[in-house]
């Protein structure tokens, strides 16, 4: 049985717990990561879910996605969901979420990473994960068009490939504060 913390809407632990599987309580939100890894290439590691698990069955979605748990901060959650999904150990010390997405019941953290991975290396869960590939911003976007990936918005997924290059929200600094 797995807990997650709840939060308030200005993301403040309240102290209170839910059941996963459970209705996310009136009033109260819960933390979901994403790690979206990139090789030098532009291209993301996403991975396909496997056909027998609920929520999105057989769909190929970002790198690595799951609820954080109880006792979680985000970071820990990143690193502890892809190294139980992948079998990759990544370090976000000193990084920051690349964004962060409010939905109806919680927060989805994104974090964005430039990183070549040797797919061969990778230990899959098999509870989770059948299968990884390196794909393009195109060849993503074509399989949300096909119904082949989880249907983020298209917007998102573009964001994410130019955020992984872009820490800023601005595209140049300010020429008037040298």
């Amino acid at each position: 049985m797995e807990l997650f913390d709840l939060y308030t809407a200005d993301r403040v632990k309240t102290g209170r717990t839910m059941v996963r599987g459970g209705q996310t309580p009136e009033g109260f939100y819960r933390l979901v990561v994403h790690v979206c890894i990139f090789n030098l290439e532009g291209k993301m590691l996403i991975q396909q879910r496997q056909p027998f698990k609920k929520g999105w069955s057989n769909l190929w979605d970002v790198t690595v996605g799951g609820s954080a748990i109880s006792g979680d901060s985000s970071r820990s959650a990143a690193e502890r969901e892809t190294l139980e999904e992948l079998g990759l150990s990544i370090d976000l010390t000193d990084i920051r979420p690349t964004m962060t997405i409010y939905w109806e019941h919680g927060f989805d953290d994104y974090y964005a990473l430039t990183q070549d991975v040797d797919l061969d290396a990778l230990h899959l869960q098999y509870e989770e994960v059948q299968a990884v590939r390196w794909a393009s911003l195109e060849e993503i976007l074509q399989m949300i068009d096909d119904g082949r990936f989880i249907p983020y918005e298209k917007s998102q997924i573009e964001l994410l490939f130019f955020r992984r290059n872009h820490r800023s929200s601005h595209t140049r600094s300010d020429p008037t504060n040298d």
